[in-house]
């Protein structure tokens, strides 16, 4: 019998080989885990991986701008989860 067990938890569970490199920056660069790597092994949603990665690039990429676009997504989900 396999036992072998292949939930998202258990894919996602060594660090991704993928983000040793970036695209179009170096603003993740030496960050302890990736917002991508934390968004997946936590199973955020598109809306909340956003929030974690505009908070996160912030001060590395476009100062405030990230920081209100992180705002908007929360309003978002504000108004989605909580009708508000």
């Amino acid at each position: 019998m396999d036992n072998q067990d292949t939930s998202d938890s258990q894919k996602h569970n060594h660090p991704l080989k993928s983000l040793e490199t970036q695209e179009g920056g170096t603003h993740y660069q030496g960050f302890v885990i990736q917002p991508a790597e934390y968004i997946v092994k936590n199973k955020l949603t598109w809306l909340e991986g956003n929030v974690v990665k505009y908070a996160s690039r912030h001060k590395n990429k476009n100062g405030a701008q990230d920081i209100k676009k992180a705002i908007q997504c929360l309003k978002i989900i504000l108004e989605i989860e909580y009708g508000e």
